[in-house]
């Protein structure tokens, strides 16, 4: 994943992109950079492989469909994480759907940079997930997986957490301080579950 200051410095970039209305240059250039680690946040939550592929492909989609309209409220990575969240929850909830959707035909060049970063890390993500204690997670709720991935491997702070949690499109700060500290205990909740596993499977002893 990028540094703090690479991100810095990619938002910047990206945002530039946006203000001069090139918005294929900067759908491209946040696939490319953050592609990789939201495509392994659905990779580590979603049921199947196959889920996580569709689910990103959905992702890409809304990512151009909406980049347009982005406000910059929040930083392009913690959006980007909301829309991969609602992608996997919309394909998900709504299986009749999956064989209608309409694939990237008015920008194929977007829609073949979301195939080159999905194929190029699949094999890195298989990996990742095999981990026995990722495999323990699984096990738990969707929400805590997510929790899971947002805070320990993609070091987000409690705020741009609940941002992506958050069911609004523009949740007001008050509301995002609120849900920061109820994600907060609940990601506590979810480690004590976790450690429980572990114990009773006897993976500390390994």
């Amino acid at each position: 994943m990028l540094t703090s200051e690479q991100r810095i410095s990619l938002e910047a970039e990206i945002k530039e992109l946006c203000t001069c209305e090139d918005f294929a240059g900067a759908t491209t250039l946040t696939l490319q950079q953050y592609g990789p680690e939201i495509f392994g946040y659905l990779v580590a939550v979603a049921r199947t492989d196959v889920d996580a592929g569709e689910a990103f492909s959905i992702f890409s989609e809304d990512l151009w469909r909406g980049i347009a309209k982005f406000r910059w409220e929040a930083s392009m990575r913690t959006w980007a994480y909301t829309l991969a969240r609602n992608a996997l929850r919309r394909y998900a909830r709504t299986p009749s759907q999956r064989a209608k959707r309409v694939p990237l035909s008015q920008s194929p060049e977007i829609h073949q940079v979301a195939n080159q970063v999905r194929t190029a890390t699949r094999d890195y993500l298989r990996t990742e997930v095999k981990d026995q204690v990722a495999e323990l997670r699984k096990e738990l709720d969707t929400q805590d997986q997510t929790l899971f991935v947002l805070r320990i491997s993609r070091k987000m702070s409690w705020v741009e957490i609940a941002h992506v949690m958050s069911e609004d499109d523009e949740p007001n700060s008050e509301k995002l301080k609120r849900s920061a500290a109820r994600y907060r205990k609940r990601f506590e909740r979810a480690k004590n579950a976790l450690a429980a596993l572990v114990r009773e499977r006897g993976l500390l002893n390994r």
